[in-house]
Formats: C-alpha cells, structure tokens, sequence
C-alpha cells in the first residue's frame, strides 16, 4: 500500500469517527424537537407546512400506522415518479436531438420504484434518457424525500427500543418534514456548494457541441449536476446524472470532490449509531455498534485494496517505468501498481477501492470505477459487504436497525447458550419478537437467491449476459439482485438489465428490500416500546462490551456463510480457482 493510500484511508476513518459524536447529538435533539441553531430558519417553514397538509405534530402514531404512511408514502413517490417519466417529452427542458434512449413503460416503472426507494438502479444512460425536469423534479426530488423517509423509520425503531409502556412510535409526516428541512436541505446546500467550487456544473443550458481536432463533433452534456450529485450520496442513494456516474469528470472532477462524497455517504448513518446510544440513554451501545461496523469496514478496505494490488495477471507487470508514475504526472500521487482495469487514472486503486468499500457497504450505488472489472475476489468483497444487510453504516436509518436486528439474533443465541429468557437494552425478546426478527433475517435468501436461480436457468435470465458468462455471468447476475434488495443500485456493467425480466424481477427485490425489512422492524420496535425495561442482573448479558462485539461480529460472517456460501463457490470463487489453474 502506498503512502497516497494509508493517508487516505487513514484520514477518512478518522473524520468519519470525529464526527459521529456531533452529528449524533444534533440529529438526536432535531428529532426529540430540542433547539437547535437552525430553528430560526426551519420552525416558520415546518408551521406552514403543517398547516397546508392539515398534520398536527402533537399526534403520534402506532406501529401499524407508521409502517402504513411510510407504505403509502413510497407508493405515491412511485406513481408520481413514473408519471413523470413517461411523459417527460412533453415536459421543459426535453432535448429530443440528444435524450434518444426511450423509456419503455417497464424501464420506467423499474426506475420510479427504484428511486423511491432509495436503490436508484439505474438500467438507462442518464445524460441520454433523463431530461432536466426528470432530473430535478423527478429524480432528484425523490432523493431527498426516500432518504428522509429512511432516516424517520429509522428513528422510530429508537423510539420503540427507547419507550416503555408505549403504544407510539412517534408521527411519520414530522420526523419526514424535521429530517428534510434541518438535515437534508442544509447538508445538501453545503455540499453542493462546495462540488461548484471545484467545478461540478449546476446550469440549465442547452448540450454543447465540440469539435475535436480531429474535427470530429462531440456532444458534452449540460445540467443541473451539483444539485442531484450531492443528495444522490448524502441521501444514500447513488443515482448519477451520467451514465459513468462518479468516474465523470462532471460528478466527481477531484480527487478532492472524491473525498468529500464518499464521507457525504458515510457520516449520517455513522452518525445515527451515536444518536442511537443518546435516545436509549445508554451511549456505550451506539459505540458498540459503531465499532462493529468499522471494524468491518476496515477489513473489507484492506482486502479489496490487496486484492487489487495483487492479481496472477498482474505478476509479470512491472509499473515502475509506467508514464503514470512519472514524477511530472500530477496524478502520481494517485497511482499505484495494480488492476487498472475500469478504474480512471484521477483517481487509482486507492480512491476506487476506498469509494467501492463505502457504497457498498451503503445504500449508495454511486461508483469511480466498473466494479465488473475487479479481480473475482475484490468484486466478491463488494458482494459480501451488500450480503451482510446493509448494516455497516447501510442508508440513512436502514443501516441501524439492520444492525440492532443482528444485535438481536446474537443476543438470542447467547440466551440459548446460557439457557435464559434473551434480553436487549432491558426489553425481552420473546416469540412474538423473534417472528419479527426471524421474517427480516430471512427475506434476503428468500428473495436473492430464488431470483438469482430463476434468472440463470431461464432464456430471459441469461441473456442479459451479453459479454460474459460462466462464473463471472453467474456473479454479474447475483451481484444485480443483492444490489437491488440491499437498495444499493450497483451493478456489474456486463449485463444487460434493461430487458422486461430484468426490470420487473429486480423492481420486486427493491420493493421487498425497502418495505419488506423496514415494516419487520417496525413492528418489532412496536413490540419492544410495549415493555417494561427490565433490571440488569449479575446474569444479564452486557451488550456493550467487547465480548458481545466479537459474537455480533461472528454472528454477522456465520448467517453469510450460511445462507449465502455455495453462491459465492459459483461465482466469484470459481473465478479465482479457474484462474489460477
């Protein structure tokens, strides 16, 4: 590992940390409706917007009735999304000469679902298919108001584990307008200042046409980029504006802008660990979980960056007189000896692993570089962070409470193994409790894999596989489903998604994956808030110590194996072998 690169990771890591604790306080008093600095300017605009859509804020809501607004409210983001697309010919800012890519009635159903739930999949050229107005009043509209529906239910999860005696969970329609006007918005505007200052564009112009020296005309698209680019990670989602997303100069100009996007992804949901520990009253669980996910964040970053650097098709390249390591190339810094297929030269394996690592281990299917190109086993590292579930870090509020699930089945085994009724934050977790948690453990086997097995016996399936196929096809097609279910929108850009099969089977794992964990939880947390908190005891096991860490950390690579490890022998570990013979 080069300098460049431990500086980087290093750096990242540490900012990341810094921050969990500010960030953590600030959101834990925007939804607890404590001052903050911004109520000067937020309070006026949350009254009014109160009083046009009839909410009063003092009335809370059940489980049941959270988890239905949170339902309806993706459905409607999806309808109106959808309407938008299919008739944005129609609607300003259309340039028929350039958007030339059609939108089917089922790419754009695949694409309204897939950004209403923060997957942002994208089975289209952005710059070819999406007008301005689709952009901005479809595209990225939905990502500020799917990411705010997240960071909500994620906070009611806490208040159900917080509460005791309680039948509420809170009121859906003011943790959404508290989390759109006092996190989103403020953190977007920010960002998206500092990307113009580095040159992403922000304009509504018409496309520009260049001619080359070659004298040969080139067509360099325009738009409002700074604005859908920063919430496109700050929300967790990752659509980008073009079609080679953040390995665009336009979306991500600087190694600088690189930076700055992947902590936008990472620092809320880092952050929600520290307001976690804060709701419950017990800060040392929030740490707990925070240092869970870092520690599996690290080990994924180390491996993909070995993996990268070391590769049999690799050993008899020598890139020490490569022009890239020269020391008048300004990149230099960037660059490394490696597998620099796929990956743009601004940026190296150290920044390409280093974005990888954080989108896939987030909701975020933003990317610098084509994943497809990997070695089969630093592709493999990015499958697994998604296998895990979304839980190291994950999306805003879906991260938490996939890893307080996990929390929970390790605590159960402990009980198991101990022979006592299993406890979490002083709640029990009775049959009731473990259903909830068994449907949410199991949804993701029970929708990737069948889908995945589906997809490579049939002819629809396979031929989306256009350029690769055997272990490398089987792994493009298991990493497209793992995707869509983690809400995550990477994809290996080998196969072909925009086919009928492919956007209604990985819609249906969207779907599941947004709603079909998210209401688990939310039951779950429903149940917890009915209890009494229980004393601790001199038998009560500790979960916020190092030894509950190690077993949540077992726990988590055991269900991996377990449900996932003969796919894995499919693909990207027959890869390996194969190569290696």
């Amino acid at each position: 590992m080069n300098l460049y690169s431990a500086v980087q990771y290093v750096l990242f890591v540490a900012i990341v940390t810094a921050l969990v604790k500010p960030l953590g306080g600030y959101m834990e008093r925007v939804f607890s409706r404590q001052p903050t600095s911004l109520d000067r300017l937020c309070l006026p605009v949350e009254r009014l917007i109160y009083r046009i859509t009839a909410v009063d804020p003092n009335v809370e809501m059940t489980g049941k009735e959270y988890a239905t607004c949170f339902l309806l409210f993706g459905v409607a983001g999806t309808l109106l999304l959808y309407a938008i697309l299919r008739m944005q010919q129609f609607l300003p800012w259309f340039f028929p000469q350039y958007h030339t890519t059609p939108l089917s009635p089922d790419l754009a159903l695949n694409t309204a679902i897939s950004f209403s739930t923060t997957t942002t999949w994208q089975a289209y050229a952005g710059e070819n298919t999406m007008s301005y107005f689709s952009q901005m009043a479809g595209l990225c509209a939905q990502n500020f108001l799917a990411g705010a529906a997240g960071l909500a239910v994620g906070i009611a999860f806490i208040r159900g584990l917080a509460r005791q005696l309680s039948d509420t969970l809170g009121n859906f329609w003011v943790d959404l307008t508290r989390a759109l006007l006092w996190i989103l918005l403020p953190g977007a505007l920010i960002g998206a200042l500092l990307l113009v200052c580095q040159g992403v564009p922000m304009n509504f112009r018409p496309y520009a046409v260049a001619t080359t020296v070659e004298g040969v005309h080139q067509v360099i698209p325009q738009g409002p980029v700074a604005a859908l680019e920063i919430i496109k990670n700050l929300g967790t989602n990752g659509g980008g504006f073009f079609n080679a997303n953040g390995a665009h100069p336009y979306e991500n100009p600087t190694p600088l802008t690189n930076f700055l996007e992947m902590l936008a992804i990472v620092l809320l949901p880092a952050a929600f660990t520290n307001t976690f520990g804060r709701m419950v009253g017990q800060p040392r669980q929030g740490w707990l979980l925070y240092r869970v996910m870092l520690l599996l964040f690290v080990c994924g970053l180390v491996f993909v960056h070995h993996f990268e650097l070391k590769s049999p098709q690799l050993v008899n390249v020598d890139a020490r007189n490569s022009r890239l390591q020269s020391p008048g190339n300004v990149s230099a810094g960037n660059i490394s000896a490696g597998n620099m297929e796929g990956k743009e030269v601004r940026f190296g394996v150290g920044s390409s692993a280093l974005t990888a690592v954080v989108t896939s281990n987030t909701a975020t299917g933003s990317n610098n570089s084509m994943h497809d190109s990997y070695t089969s086993l630093g592709g493999m590292i990015l499958l697994v962070n998604m296998l895990l579930g979304e839980l190291v870090f994950g999306g805003l509020g879906t991260g938490l409470y996939s890893m307080v699930m996990a929390a929970a089945i390790a605590v159960f085994l402990a009980g198991l193994m101990v022979g006592r009724t299993p406890e979490y934050l002083g709640k029990k977790i009775g049959p009731a409790e473990n259903k909830m948690i068994m449907l949410y453990a199991l949804a993701a086997p029970l929708v990737i894999l069948p889908l995945t097995a589906i997809a490579v016996s049939t002819r629809a399936g396979l031929s989306g596989l256009t350029v690769n196929t055997g272990p490398h096809g089987f792994t493009g097609i298991l990493f497209a489903f793992t995707s869509c279910f983690a809400n995550n929108g990477q994809s290996f850009a080998s196969l072909n998604a925009n086919t009928p099969f492919y956007n209604l089977t990985t819609a249906l794992a969207m779907m599941v994956g947004r709603f079909g964990l998210a209401i688990p939880a939310l039951a779950l947390a429903a149940l917890f808030g009915r209890q009494r908190n229980t004393p601790s005891t001199l038998g009560t096991l500790p979960t916020h110590s190092l030894v509950f860490g190690a077993l949540l950390t077992t726990c988590l690579i055991t269900m991996v194996a377990l449900s996932y490890l003969p796919a894995l022998a499919l693909g990207p570990v027959l890869e390996r072998l194969l190569l290696g013979r």
